[in-house]
């Protein structure tokens, strides 16, 4: 097995157990929810790159970010939105892109997230 199918099926596993744990505690499972793919490297011009990769398949974008971490290093990052239900086969295809861009560019994806969306009673 290669590192990308290595990596597409920890993202896998990770997606369900974030999807589980949203509906378990009781996120609508029938909402639209803005799903933050993030991607993140050292180089500025590389990540740029990979943005511009990014939305040409049609994705949106966010403006870049820099972020020091603790040892010093700068890392620059942005997100990848895209908005959807939370249906596993969907945003694993998109995890699937999206990993592959990163991949062709050495840059780290690393991993979705978004927000518990309930009821507005």
């Amino acid at each position: 097995m290669s590192s990308f199918e290595e990596l597409l099926k920890e993202f896998e596993l990770e997606s369900l157990e974030t999807i589980n744990n949203l509906l378990e505690d009781g996120s609508d499972p029938d909402a639209e929810y803005m799903i933050e793919h993030h991607v993140a490297s050292t180089d500025f011009d590389v990540l740029e790159k990979v943005a511009i990769a990014c939305f040409k398949k049609g994705y949106e974008v966010t403006d870049p970010e820099e972020v020091e971490t603790e040892d010093g290093e700068t890392i620059f990052s942005f997100d990848v939105i895209v908005e959807m239900e939370l249906s596993p086969e969907a945003i694993m295809e998109d995890v699937s892109a999206i990993l592959a861009i990163c991949e062709s560019f050495d840059v780290t994806y690393d991993g979705w997230g978004t927000y518990f969306e309930g009821d507005e009673e």
